[in-house]
Order: C-alpha cells, then structure tokens, then sequence
C-alpha cells in the first residue's frame, strides 16, 4: 500500500491494516491524521466518544485550514483519528462538511457531536471557549459569524478491531 506523505509514520501500520481491509490503495482520500481539542484528557476522552458511536461529527473553525493552506475536508475523504500522544483510534470517513457562521451551528448538529449533555447550549459554550483559544492563536477575532466547518463523519476502521 501507499503511504501519502503528510501522514505520520506512527500511524502507518494502522492505515496500511485498513487499506489492506478495504482492498484498494486508499491514499488520495487520505486527509489528515488528527487529535480532537487542544488537551490530552478531552482529546483521549473525544476519541472514546468517537469509538463508542457517541461523537459523529466534529466542528472545525475553517480560518484554522486556511491558515495550514488547506481546505476542510470533503464527503469520502478518510482522517485518523489519534488520542493525544499519537496513537490511533480508528479512521473516519467523511460524510458531509457543511460551513456555517458559528451562531446557525443547529441542536441536531450539536447532539450529533455527542459532547457533553449532547445540547446545543453546552455545544455553544465549550465551542466558544475553544474557538476562542484558536482565534487568539491565529490572530483573529472571534465572533457569532466566524465559520464553522460542521463536518459529519463514520467510523470506517477500529485499531485492534
């Protein structure tokens, strides 16, 4: 199988196990490899969410592609999912991005993420929070119409499965 470049060596066997299950060079779907959040105990928490078919979606600010020089990702693009210290969780496939100004995020996205009590006031104040950490490190200003990439994914490969 083919290893695409921008992915991580640390991650290889697992991408290699998964394209060898699907039976097909799986490389030029490859997106990224990736922990959620920006801590250790919500990003492991995160992918437990994630293995447990708890967490279904997740919300990315879109100036965070931008400032990497890249693109949200697309319906059928492939991601790892890491916990903090790099080790995979499983591989997600991406269902649907849609991007929206922060205040239109809807309850039903927000239950989807799988957060917390799964509401949308909750989705709203640990998002605010977050984005507002991530604005603050790429030099933006955040705000009620910042977009927000709601992207909607399923679980295609568990590690050890």
């Amino acid at each position: 199988m083919t290893i695409p470049p921008a992915m991580p060596a640390s991650i290889a066997a697992t991408w290699d196990a998964f394209c060898a299950q699907a039976g097909q060079d799986c490389s030029e779907r490859f997106f990224e490899a990736f922990h959620f959040d920006d801590n250790e105990a919500d990003a492991n928490a995160l992918a437990d969410l994630v293995l447990a078919g708890v967490k279904r979606a997740t919300a990315s600010l879109v100036w965070s592609f931008e400032s990497a020089g890249a693109s949200p990702p697309w319906p059928g693009a492939l991601s790892v999912v890491t916990y903090w210290d790099g080790a995979p969780a499983c591989i997600i496939e991406t269902e649907a991005v849609e991007v929206l100004p922060y205040e239109q995020v809807s309850a039903e996205f927000a239950a989807r993420e799988g957060e917390g009590d799964g509401s949308l006031a909750y989705w709203r104040r640990v998002h605010w929070a977050y984005f507002g950490r991530e604005c603050v490190r790429l030099g933006r200003e955040r705000s009620l119409d910042m977009p927000v990439a709601c992207e909607r994914f399923r679980v295609v490969y568990r590690v050890g499965a």
